[in-house]
């Protein structure tokens, strides 16, 4: 039987680092040296390595992503894998699986500990997503998978994984779905298939054109904040260069009352996103009254983030923006959400 090709592109990241002589850990590595790092690579597949880049993820931008995705799509190979920091890992794969509807697995990992370390994870990491993308049940449901994450033997579906420990090894997790299967002495185990209704809705209002960067602010909610950047955006010349707000929401949905007026202001302005800053949804409703509640903030016209992540969301708002959507069709796309 013959081998699947897989496809290795190498982004850079903690799992790409070597020492330099002050014995700081640098970018230095490329895809050919991770690959030959793990001999059992050509037990599973056909391996052809690519460096694209050599960066921390903390500097990759949409830009990037958007640059993969293309180069992803024209892949010849049976599957791609591609290596790259877990800064940004919940982000950008989150990205690439609105930007890709390929009939092939696509999957993201990267390493928690680096390579100078006695127990590195990088080539477990390597070795694990090669399986899953050669995989005969993750390539034959390639398109109801989507995009994933393979981190420890654990995969995750792009949307929901989170990235929740600055430095374990554990670091990565869906706390509201759980893995999508797991590796066992090499095995594919599955355990279950996501809900995609979403991601699909989104491509599909989308479409496939994109135009450049929407910057999109990203803010948080917390204890006696203030409204001062919202009104700064809001009133600022030419909103301070952003097209789009995410706002990290108290609770099922809510904004301190000082800085309702603010975010019903600037929600007038620029497409206003509400996501949960506990870390996933479903977001309320129609549960509390007052002018700070979801139900006065819904009827002001902020959107809705539904279940998403505010760093997802903030994703999906610029990748929507980059679209060319109008505000009530970017709230038809997170309603999708929950």
């Amino acid at each position: 039987m013959m081998k699947p090709l897989i496809h290795v592109l190498a982004l850079g990241g903690t799992i790409a680092t070597r020492p330099d002589p002050t014995g700081a850990m640098q970018m230095g590595l490329g895809a050919d040296d991770l690959t030959a790092a793990v001999p059992k690579l050509g037990n599973v597949a056909d391996i052809r390595a690519e460096t694209v880049s050599r960066v921390g993820s903390h500097s990759l931008a949409f830009d990037d992503i958007h640059a993969l995705a293309g180069k992803i799509r024209a892949s010849v190979a049976d599957g791609v894998v591609v290596t790259q920091g877990t800064d940004t890992l919940e982000e950008t794969s989150f990205l690439l699986d609105l930007l890709l509807d390929l009939g092939k697995p696509v999957i993201v990992t990267g390493a928690m500990r680096n390579p100078a370390l006695a127990s590195p994870d990088g080539p477990g990491n390597l070795l694990g997503a090669v399986r899953v993308a050669a995989n005969p049940w993750m390539r034959a449901h390639a398109r109801e998978l989507g995009v994933v994450v393979v981190m420890l033997d654990a995969v995750f579906a792009a949307a929901d994984v989170l990235k929740t420990h600055p430095t374990r090894i554990d670091a990565f997790a869906a706390p509201q779905t759980g893995p999508l299967a797991v590796l066992v002495e090499g095995r594919v185990v599955p355990m279950s298939l996501p809900v995609r209704d979403a991601v699909e809705s989104a491509r599909n209002l989308m479409g496939h054109h994109f135009g450049p960067a929407q910057p999109v602010a990203l803010l948080w909610s917390s204890l006696d904040e203030s409204d001062a950047l919202m009104r700064a955006i809001a009133e600022g010349q030419g909103h301070l260069g952003y097209r789009g707000v995410v706002m990290g929401a108290m609770g099922g949905g809510h904004l301190p009352e000082r800085t309702v007026a603010s975010a019903r202001a600037l929600a007038t302005r620029l497409p206003t996103v509400v996501s949960p800053r506990a870390g996933g949804g479903p977001l309320l409703r129609n549960t509390y009254g007052g002018g700070s509640s979801e139900i006065a903030l819904r009827k002001a016209g902020l959107i809705w983030g539904g279940r998403l992540h505010p760093l997802k969301a903030r994703v999906l708002l610029e990748t929507c923006l980059r679209a060319g959507l109008a505000r009530d069709t970017i709230a038809q796309v997170f309603d999708a959400f929950g």
